[in-house]
Protein backbone atom coordinates (compact mmCIF):
# COMPACT_ATOMS: atom_id res chain seq x y z
CA UNK A 1 0.00 0.00 0.00
CA UNK A 2 1.66 3.63 -0.71
CA UNK A 3 1.70 6.64 1.45
CA UNK A 4 -0.87 7.72 -0.79
CA UNK A 5 -3.38 5.20 -0.02
CA UNK A 6 -3.19 5.15 3.59
CA UNK A 7 -3.40 9.01 4.22
CA UNK A 8 -6.59 8.99 2.14
CA UNK A 9 -7.71 6.18 4.59
CA UNK A 10 -6.94 7.78 7.40
CA UNK A 11 -8.79 10.89 6.17
CA UNK A 12 -11.95 9.27 5.19
CA UNK A 13 -12.01 7.53 8.71
CA UNK A 14 -11.50 10.88 10.26
CA UNK A 15 -14.44 11.96 8.05
CA UNK A 16 -16.44 9.45 9.39
CA UNK A 17 -15.83 10.44 12.77
CA UNK A 18 -16.72 14.06 12.21
CA UNK A 19 -20.16 13.10 10.42
CA UNK A 20 -20.93 10.85 13.82
CA UNK A 21 -20.21 13.31 16.40
CA UNK A 22 -22.15 16.29 14.41
CA UNK A 23 -24.82 14.18 14.20
CA UNK A 24 -25.05 12.75 17.65
CA UNK A 25 -24.31 16.39 18.35
CA UNK A 26 -27.48 17.35 16.18
CA UNK A 27 -29.35 15.06 17.92
CA UNK A 28 -28.71 15.57 21.49
CA UNK A 29 -29.18 19.57 20.25
CA UNK A 30 -32.48 18.32 18.77
CA UNK A 31 -33.82 16.01 21.62
CA UNK A 32 -33.04 19.34 24.12
CA UNK A 33 -34.91 21.26 21.92
CA UNK A 34 -37.87 18.98 21.87
CA UNK A 35 -37.43 18.59 25.41
CA UNK A 36 -37.44 22.91 26.18
CA UNK A 37 -40.31 22.97 23.82
CA UNK A 38 -42.13 19.94 25.73
CA UNK A 39 -41.42 22.24 28.92
CA UNK A 40 -42.61 25.46 27.69
CA UNK A 41 -44.53 26.10 24.72
CA UNK A 42 -46.10 22.43 24.36
CA UNK A 43 -46.67 21.81 27.86
CA UNK A 44 -49.91 22.16 29.84
CA UNK A 45 -49.05 25.75 31.09
CA UNK A 46 -47.69 26.66 27.66
CA UNK A 47 -50.96 25.46 26.18
CA UNK A 48 -53.34 27.75 28.64
CA UNK A 49 -50.91 30.53 28.30
CA UNK A 50 -51.79 30.21 24.35
CA UNK A 51 -55.50 30.56 25.35
CA UNK A 52 -54.75 33.61 27.64
CA UNK A 53 -52.33 35.67 24.52
CA UNK A 54 -55.32 35.07 22.44
CA UNK A 55 -57.56 36.92 24.26
CA UNK A 56 -55.05 39.28 25.10
CA UNK A 57 -54.66 40.64 21.38
CA UNK A 58 -58.23 39.87 21.34
CA UNK A 59 -57.95 37.21 18.55
CA UNK A 60 -61.44 35.28 18.97
CA UNK A 61 -60.94 33.61 16.28
CA UNK A 62 -57.76 31.65 17.48
CA UNK A 63 -58.74 31.20 20.94
CA UNK A 64 -61.92 29.33 19.65
CA UNK A 65 -59.87 26.71 17.90
CA UNK A 66 -57.74 25.43 20.86
CA UNK A 67 -59.34 22.05 21.68
CA UNK A 68 -61.63 21.85 24.51
CA UNK A 69 -62.51 25.90 24.63
CA UNK A 70 -65.84 25.59 23.07
CA UNK A 71 -68.13 23.22 25.78
CA UNK A 72 -69.20 19.98 24.51
CA UNK A 73 -73.62 19.38 24.61
CA UNK A 74 -72.59 16.64 27.70
CA UNK A 75 -71.35 19.80 29.51
CA UNK A 76 -73.90 21.91 28.79
CA UNK A 77 -76.76 19.46 29.31
CA UNK A 78 -74.70 18.70 32.64
CA UNK A 79 -74.46 22.22 33.79
CA UNK A 80 -78.39 21.95 33.32
CA UNK A 81 -77.86 24.66 30.99
CA UNK A 82 -79.33 24.78 27.09
CA UNK A 83 -77.38 23.13 23.64
CA UNK A 84 -77.57 26.27 22.11
CA UNK A 85 -76.65 29.06 23.65
CA UNK A 86 -76.23 32.16 21.85
CA UNK A 87 -72.23 33.53 20.85
CA UNK A 88 -72.92 36.79 20.48
CA UNK A 89 -70.66 37.84 23.01
CA UNK A 90 -67.45 35.82 22.13
CA UNK A 91 -66.81 38.67 20.15
CA UNK A 92 -62.94 40.76 20.47
CA UNK A 93 -65.65 44.23 21.51
CA UNK A 94 -66.80 43.25 24.40
CA UNK A 95 -62.94 41.95 25.59
CA UNK A 96 -61.38 44.05 28.31
CA UNK A 97 -57.34 44.48 28.79
CA UNK A 98 -55.52 41.44 29.51
CA UNK A 99 -52.34 42.14 30.45
CA UNK A 100 -49.47 41.18 32.65
CA UNK A 101 -49.52 37.13 32.48
CA UNK A 102 -48.03 35.25 34.58
CA UNK A 103 -47.81 31.33 35.39
CA UNK A 104 -48.17 30.68 39.11
CA UNK A 105 -48.80 27.37 39.14
CA UNK A 106 -49.01 23.89 37.68
CA UNK A 107 -49.23 20.58 38.88
CA UNK A 108 -50.40 17.00 38.02
CA UNK A 109 -53.50 16.61 39.57
CA UNK A 110 -53.54 12.96 38.07
CA UNK A 111 -52.10 10.93 35.28
CA UNK A 112 -52.40 13.14 31.86
CA UNK A 113 -54.03 15.30 33.77
CA UNK A 114 -52.88 19.30 34.83
CA UNK A 115 -54.35 22.05 36.97
CA UNK A 116 -52.52 25.25 35.65
CA UNK A 117 -52.91 28.82 37.55
CA UNK A 118 -52.46 32.14 35.66
CA UNK A 119 -52.21 35.44 37.56
CA UNK A 120 -52.53 38.67 35.17
CA UNK A 121 -54.74 41.83 35.04
CA UNK A 122 -57.60 42.53 33.77
CA UNK A 123 -58.42 46.09 32.72
CA UNK A 124 -55.62 47.02 35.25
CA UNK A 125 -57.18 45.11 38.12
CA UNK A 126 -55.33 41.87 39.09
CA UNK A 127 -56.80 38.44 38.94
CA UNK A 128 -56.06 35.02 38.68
CA UNK A 129 -58.11 31.74 36.89
CA UNK A 130 -57.18 28.35 37.31
CA UNK A 131 -57.88 25.97 34.19
CA UNK A 132 -57.86 21.68 33.91
CA UNK A 133 -56.54 20.67 30.63
CA UNK A 134 -55.57 16.52 29.59
CA UNK A 135 -52.73 15.46 27.31
CA UNK A 136 -54.19 13.79 24.79
CA UNK A 137 -51.42 12.24 22.80
CA UNK A 138 -48.52 13.58 20.25
CA UNK A 139 -48.03 15.21 17.53
CA UNK A 140 -45.24 14.35 15.07
CA UNK A 141 -44.65 11.49 17.86
CA UNK A 142 -42.65 13.82 19.47
CA UNK A 143 -44.80 17.56 20.81
CA UNK A 144 -47.44 17.07 23.55
CA UNK A 145 -50.99 17.66 22.79
CA UNK A 146 -53.61 18.98 25.15
CA UNK A 147 -56.93 20.17 25.78
CA UNK A 148 -59.00 21.62 28.19
CA UNK A 149 -60.57 19.41 30.06
CA UNK A 150 -63.18 21.58 31.06
CA UNK A 151 -63.68 24.36 28.46
CA UNK A 152 -62.82 27.72 30.05
CA UNK A 153 -66.01 29.75 28.51
CA UNK A 154 -68.00 31.03 30.72
CA UNK A 155 -71.98 31.32 30.50
CA UNK A 156 -73.56 34.83 31.57
CA UNK A 157 -77.14 34.49 33.04
CA UNK A 158 -78.31 37.73 32.67
CA UNK A 159 -81.90 39.06 34.29
CA UNK A 160 -82.88 42.21 32.98
CA UNK A 161 -85.76 43.45 35.24
CA UNK A 162 -88.55 45.60 34.35
CA UNK A 163 -86.71 45.77 30.88
CA UNK A 164 -85.88 43.42 27.87
CA UNK A 165 -83.17 45.02 26.26
CA UNK A 166 -79.04 45.80 28.33
CA UNK A 167 -76.00 46.78 26.73
CA UNK A 168 -72.63 45.20 27.18
CA UNK A 169 -69.34 47.24 27.02
CA UNK A 170 -70.91 48.82 23.22
CA UNK A 171 -73.29 46.45 22.15
CA UNK A 172 -76.92 46.27 23.00
CA UNK A 173 -78.76 42.73 23.09
CA UNK A 174 -82.52 42.01 23.62
CA UNK A 175 -83.02 39.19 25.82
CA UNK A 176 -86.30 38.07 24.76
CA UNK A 177 -84.39 37.09 21.14
CA UNK A 178 -83.79 34.20 22.79
CA UNK A 179 -86.97 33.51 24.61
CA UNK A 180 -88.85 29.87 23.99
CA UNK A 181 -90.88 30.43 20.17
CA UNK A 182 -94.22 31.79 21.03
CA UNK A 183 -93.85 32.93 24.82
CA UNK A 184 -95.91 35.98 25.91
CA UNK A 185 -94.12 39.24 26.31
CA UNK A 186 -92.70 39.16 29.72
CA UNK A 187 -91.88 42.25 32.29
CA UNK A 188 -88.44 41.51 33.13
CA UNK A 189 -86.40 39.02 30.91
CA UNK A 190 -83.51 36.60 30.98
CA UNK A 191 -81.17 35.09 28.97
CA UNK A 192 -77.75 33.17 28.82
CA UNK A 193 -74.75 33.79 26.50
CA UNK A 194 -71.51 32.24 25.99
CA UNK A 195 -68.58 34.32 26.88
CA UNK A 196 -65.35 34.27 27.31
CA UNK A 197 -63.33 33.64 30.68
CA UNK A 198 -61.06 35.58 31.95
CA UNK A 199 -62.95 39.11 31.22
CA UNK A 200 -64.59 42.00 32.45
CA UNK A 201 -67.76 42.77 31.59
CA UNK A 202 -69.20 46.35 31.63
CA UNK A 203 -73.59 46.05 31.74
CA UNK A 204 -76.39 48.23 32.22
CA UNK A 205 -79.27 49.54 30.85
CA UNK A 206 -80.03 53.35 29.09
CA UNK A 207 -83.33 54.52 27.09
CA UNK A 208 -85.72 56.63 27.04
CA UNK A 209 -87.20 55.83 30.30
CA UNK A 210 -85.88 53.57 32.06
CA UNK A 211 -81.57 53.10 33.82
CA UNK A 212 -79.26 51.00 35.19
CA UNK A 213 -76.12 52.16 36.63
CA UNK A 214 -73.57 50.45 35.00
CA UNK A 215 -71.90 47.32 36.70
CA UNK A 216 -68.79 45.72 35.85
CA UNK A 217 -68.85 41.57 36.11
CA UNK A 218 -65.09 40.03 36.39
CA UNK A 219 -65.60 36.44 35.40
CA UNK A 220 -62.65 34.30 36.34
CA UNK A 221 -64.16 30.75 36.37
CA UNK A 222 -65.84 28.58 33.84
CA UNK A 223 -69.80 27.74 34.80
CA UNK A 224 -72.35 30.60 35.80
CA UNK A 225 -71.80 34.14 36.52
CA UNK A 226 -75.40 35.41 37.29
CA UNK A 227 -75.63 39.00 36.23
CA UNK A 228 -79.15 41.27 37.44
CA UNK A 229 -79.32 44.86 35.39
CA UNK A 230 -82.48 46.46 37.14
CA UNK A 231 -83.86 49.00 34.88
CA UNK A 232 -85.84 51.78 37.10
CA UNK A 233 -87.68 54.73 36.12
CA UNK A 234 -85.35 57.30 35.46
CA UNK A 235 -85.85 61.51 36.01
CA UNK A 236 -87.70 61.73 32.71
CA UNK A 237 -90.29 58.56 33.48
CA UNK A 238 -90.95 60.13 36.75
CA UNK A 239 -91.39 63.99 35.19
CA UNK A 240 -93.57 61.91 32.72
CA UNK A 241 -96.11 60.51 35.05
CA UNK A 242 -95.99 63.38 37.58
CA UNK A 243 -97.44 65.61 34.63
CA UNK A 244 -99.95 63.00 33.44
CA UNK A 245 -100.97 62.87 37.49
CA UNK A 246 -100.86 66.87 37.75
CA UNK A 247 -103.10 66.76 34.93
CA UNK A 248 -105.36 64.25 36.31
CA UNK A 249 -105.97 66.33 39.34
CA UNK A 250 -106.35 69.53 37.65
CA UNK A 251 -109.23 67.61 35.49
CA UNK A 252 -110.84 66.89 38.55
CA UNK A 253 -110.87 70.99 39.58
CA UNK A 254 -113.23 71.19 37.05
CA UNK A 255 -116.17 69.74 38.56
CA UNK A 256 -117.99 71.82 40.75
CA UNK A 257 -119.46 69.45 42.91
CA UNK A 258 -118.56 68.02 46.55
CA UNK A 259 -117.51 64.69 45.30
CA UNK A 260 -115.46 65.02 41.70
CA UNK A 261 -116.72 61.67 40.01
CA UNK A 262 -113.50 59.15 39.80
CA UNK A 263 -111.40 61.57 41.36
CA UNK A 264 -108.94 60.90 44.72
CA UNK A 265 -110.75 63.74 46.76
CA UNK A 266 -114.41 65.00 48.11
CA UNK A 267 -115.75 66.18 51.15
CA UNK A 268 -119.49 65.93 52.82
CA UNK A 269 -121.23 69.51 53.98
CA UNK A 270 -125.01 69.04 55.84
CA UNK A 271 -125.41 72.34 55.30
CA UNK A 272 -126.88 73.81 52.29
CA UNK A 273 -124.67 74.64 49.23
CA UNK A 274 -125.54 78.05 47.62
CA UNK A 275 -123.25 78.32 45.00
CA UNK A 276 -121.06 75.76 42.85
CA UNK A 277 -118.09 74.71 45.09
CA UNK A 278 -114.54 75.85 43.85
CA UNK A 279 -111.81 73.56 43.57
CA UNK A 280 -107.61 73.57 43.33
CA UNK A 281 -104.88 71.59 44.23
CA UNK A 282 -102.91 72.76 46.90
CA UNK A 283 -100.39 70.71 47.27
CA UNK A 284 -99.48 67.15 44.43
CA UNK A 285 -98.54 64.03 45.53
CA UNK A 286 -95.56 63.78 45.06
CA UNK A 287 -94.43 60.40 42.43
CA UNK A 288 -92.55 57.81 43.06
CA UNK A 289 -91.98 54.85 41.54
CA UNK A 290 -90.15 51.04 41.77
CA UNK A 291 -90.87 47.69 39.26
CA UNK A 292 -93.42 45.86 40.78
CA UNK A 293 -94.36 42.11 39.38
CA UNK A 294 -95.67 43.73 36.51
CA UNK A 295 -95.92 46.90 36.62
CA UNK A 296 -94.19 50.10 37.65
CA UNK A 297 -95.77 51.35 41.14
CA UNK A 298 -96.42 54.28 42.91
CA UNK A 299 -97.34 53.57 46.63
CA UNK A 300 -100.38 55.53 48.47
CA UNK A 301 -99.09 59.06 48.69
CA UNK A 302 -101.06 61.66 50.22
CA UNK A 303 -101.77 65.42 48.58
CA UNK A 304 -104.10 68.57 49.76
CA UNK A 305 -106.88 69.79 47.44
CA UNK A 306 -108.51 73.08 48.34
CA UNK A 307 -111.77 73.95 48.28
CA UNK A 308 -114.05 77.19 48.49
CA UNK A 309 -117.74 77.08 48.89
CA UNK A 310 -120.53 79.03 50.10
CA UNK A 311 -122.90 77.31 52.31
CA UNK A 312 -126.25 77.96 54.19
CA UNK A 313 -126.50 76.99 57.83
CA UNK A 314 -129.94 74.32 58.20
CA UNK A 315 -129.84 75.69 61.65
CA UNK A 316 -129.90 79.34 61.68
CA UNK A 317 -129.65 80.63 58.08
CA UNK A 318 -126.29 81.88 58.57
CA UNK A 319 -124.05 81.92 55.31
CA UNK A 320 -120.60 81.49 55.37
CA UNK A 321 -117.37 80.57 52.94
CA UNK A 322 -115.82 77.43 53.78
CA UNK A 323 -112.30 77.94 52.38
CA UNK A 324 -109.93 74.59 53.64
CA UNK A 325 -107.74 71.97 52.52
CA UNK A 326 -108.89 68.08 51.73
CA UNK A 327 -106.53 65.60 52.37
CA UNK A 328 -106.46 63.18 49.24
CA UNK A 329 -104.41 60.10 48.27
CA UNK A 330 -103.37 58.34 45.19
CA UNK A 331 -101.37 55.16 43.80
CA UNK A 332 -100.41 54.64 40.44
CA UNK A 333 -99.86 51.54 38.37
CA UNK A 334 -97.90 52.41 35.41
CA UNK A 335 -97.11 50.48 32.17
CA UNK A 336 -95.38 51.57 29.37
CA UNK A 337 -96.46 50.50 26.15
CA UNK A 338 -95.01 49.48 22.93
CA UNK A 339 -94.71 52.70 21.86
CA UNK A 340 -92.83 54.36 24.45
CA UNK A 341 -96.09 55.45 25.81
CA UNK A 342 -97.67 55.29 29.68
CA UNK A 343 -100.53 54.15 30.55
CA UNK A 344 -101.86 55.01 34.26
CA UNK A 345 -103.87 53.38 36.13
CA UNK A 346 -105.20 55.01 39.82
CA UNK A 347 -105.91 52.82 42.53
Amino acid sequence: MSNRDGRRRRNQRRAVVAVVLVSALLGAALVATIGSLNRDLYSASGFVRQYLDALARQDVSSALMLPGVTPTDDQLEAADLPQDLPRTLLRPSVLGELTDIRLTGDSETAQDRHTVVYGFRLDGEPAQMTFQVAHTGTFFGVFDSWRFETSPLAVLQVTVLHEATFSIDQLTLDARAHAAKGAPAAFSNQAAYLAFAPARYTMGHTSALLSSPPQTVTVTASGTTDVTIDAQPNEQFVTQVQDELDSFLNACTTQQVLQPSGCPFGIEINDRVTEPPLWSIADYPQVTLTGGDSTFEMPETPGQAHIVVEVQSLFDGEVETRDEDVPLSVAISVTVNPDGSLALQLH
